[in-house]
């Protein structure tokens, strides 16, 4: 498959297997996170990775899920993420300017998830404080994200936005819907 063809399929998860990701899977998303490309290819970022089932939960009970589904996004007891990588940006290395290099490791890393049959939903919408009490995160690190991972259980589909509406549904069977906004409505060429 190529990576276009990935990237069209790849839609964000949030329900999942109950089936563990080996650390040699893990290995690999993280490496495909590391080799993104950085400003001024200073590197800031750091992956704590949790994956012993306690902790995953501690960080499940921190989060909020798919704001749009008004309550119907967050997943069940039985579909619950199996792995969380936090986001850290190294003030040490970098006070800020980091966001752009966190888009881009975490697109090599859902991307190469993908190809893995791992689906992912990047949290912004996080108890940053529990998670630093939590796991004794010193100053020095912003927690930025949290990446929520497991074998997909879902399979959203993508649609065409109609008009302006871009809010994520899901249908009378469960099914997630996913508008996008139609490459005519967002491209220019030459002017605008």
């Amino acid at each position: 498959m190529s990576v276009y063809d990935i990237i069209l399929q790849r839609r964000t998860i949030r329900k999942f297997q109950q089936k563990p990701i080996s650390r040699d899977t893990l290995h690999k998303l993280l490496n495909a996170a590391r080799v993104a490309p950085s400003a001024s290819n200073m590197q800031p970022l750091k992956y704590l990775v949790v994956d012993e089932p306690a902790l995953v939960d501690a960080v499940f009970q921190t989060t909020s899920w798919a704001n749009y589904l008004e309550g119907k996004g967050t997943p069940s007891s039985n579909e619950k993420p199996v792995v969380y990588i936090i986001v850290l940006a190294d003030k040490d290395i970098r006070e800020d300017g980091y966001a752009i290099d966190i888009g881009l490791a975490l697109e090599n890393l859902i991307l190469t998830a993908w190809e893995e049959g791992i689906g992912c939903c990047i949290q912004g919408s996080i108890d940053r404080d529990k998670i630093k009490a939590l796991f004794t995160i010193p100053d020095k690190y912003v927690i930025t994200d949290a990446v929520a991972m497991g074998y997909r259980a879902e399979q959203p589909v993508l649609e065409d936005a109609q008009g302006d509406d871009i809010k994520y549904y899901k249908d009378e069977n469960g099914v997630l819907h996913v508008p996008k906004r139609k490459l005519e409505n967002i491209t220019f060429w030459n002017k605008i």
